[in-house]
């Protein structure tokens, strides 16, 4: 493990100015129109923030000195300081970025025979209060800016640069609830997709929600081809009430009236993310039970061995039951895979690591 210090300190930040990774590239057209400069600019822009990565505007040679002072005042290009990068011997990285008030999140770069996927965070802490998640302890402390979310791509992309890789896909299951901060997702996924930004495909980009309702059937009527994830975690109300208090919120039943919309609005495939915890839900009475709920939906189920986390009380399922519930619901005909574990020699759960180094902000 690498430890990364920092000669910053929270009295020394700037105030802070907007991130112009939050602009779409029609936005950033229609700023530079509104401030008397030529729109066709915002592609060049693109080409110095995206595909130069440069980490200032006087780097941007082509504009004028007065265009790079306007967007100066204006706006900043979002540095993350990485205050801790853990290694892992299966080559997955997790960074743990502090932001510009102090705050910190948690990226990964998990390497896979396909290419190089990034898993990022959407917001500082969360409110979802999941009983199994690192994350959730001390709460919410605020939404992401869309241009700190994209700014974890860039930095995890800067590294790659030095041996010549590139990020080839990305999936939205950090700290927090996407759907929560449903707005500045929605921006982060429109401008790493861009062509003239990070031009990550759709089909190479997952989302992940654990069931807030009315923005699944927003997002299904966005149309868009990025993959979609459901966390389940249980095959019935009571059990997932126990594990995702959300289910008071958003029932079951509910939560998979809307899955069907988005499947029928869609005709895409619906991933349902199951945590295997040991002795909770992980009997083959609980594979049946899940397989009685999604068995006639367009769907994938990923198996999830879960990491251990200290504050928290569940354990690990014995592999022959990992194996045993697997092939209970592939005798029902149920598409299952069980995901491959990464980093479990690191602080590999989500929120572990600043659990661990920030203990002031997940009290």
């Amino acid at each position: 493990m690498e430890q990364i210090t920092t000669t910053e300190t929270k009295t020394e930040k700037a105030e802070k100015k907007k991130s112009i990774y939050s602009l779409q590239l029609q936005e950033l057209k229609d700023w530079l129109q509104e401030n008397g400069e030529k729109p066709f600019r915002a592609e060049q822009i693109f080409d110095w923030l995206y595909k130069k990565r440069v980490a200032d505007f006087e780097d941007m040679s082509n504009l004028s000195k007065g265009l790079r002072e306007k967007l100066a005042n204006q706006f900043q290009i979002t540095t993350l300081n990485t205050v801790i990068q853990q290694t892992s011997s299966d080559g997955t990285i997790k960074f743990l970025f502090e932001l510009h008030d102090g705050f910190s999140i948690e990226t990964v770069l998990m390497r896979h025979d396909y290419g190089n996927s990034v898993c990022v965070t959407t917001q500082v802490g969360c409110r979802i209060g999941c009983t199994f998640c690192a994350s959730t302890l001390g709460g919410l402390k605020r939404h992401l800016e869309a241009g700190e979310i994209v700014a974890q791509v860039v930095k995890v992309q800067k590294a790659l640069d030095e041996s010549d890789e590139r990020v080839s896909s990305v999936v939205i299951m950090g700290i927090g609830e996407p759907f929560d901060n449903y707005d500045n997702m929605l921006s982060f996924l429109k401008i790493i997709n861009h062509e003239k930004a990070l031009n990550i495909g759709a089909r190479h980009i997952t989302v992940s929600t654990s069931g807030i309702v009315p923005k699944i059937y927003k997002f299904a009527d966005e149309n868009m081809q990025i993959n979609f994830a459901v966390s389940l975690h249980a095959p019935n109300t009571e059990l997932r009430t126990k594990l995702m208090p959300i289910n008071k919120a958003f029932k079951l039943d509910d939560l998979m009236k809307a899955v069907r919309y988005y499947i029928d609005k869609t005709g895409r495939r619906v991933s349902f993310e199951y945590g295997l915890f040991g002795g909770v839900n992980d009997s083959t009475e609980h594979a049946e039970e899940l397989a009685d709920l999604i068995t006639d939906l367009k769907c994938h189920v990923n198996l999830i061995p879960v990491n251990y986390v200290p504050e928290r009380d569940y354990v690990r399922t014995p592999r022959e039951k990992i194996f045993a519930f697997e092939k209970t619901l592939k005798n029902r005909g149920i598409n299952v895979t069980i995901r491959r574990e990464h980093g479990h020699d690191i602080d590999a759960a989500c929120g572990q690591l600043r659990a661990k180094e920030r203990k002031e902000e997940t009290r």
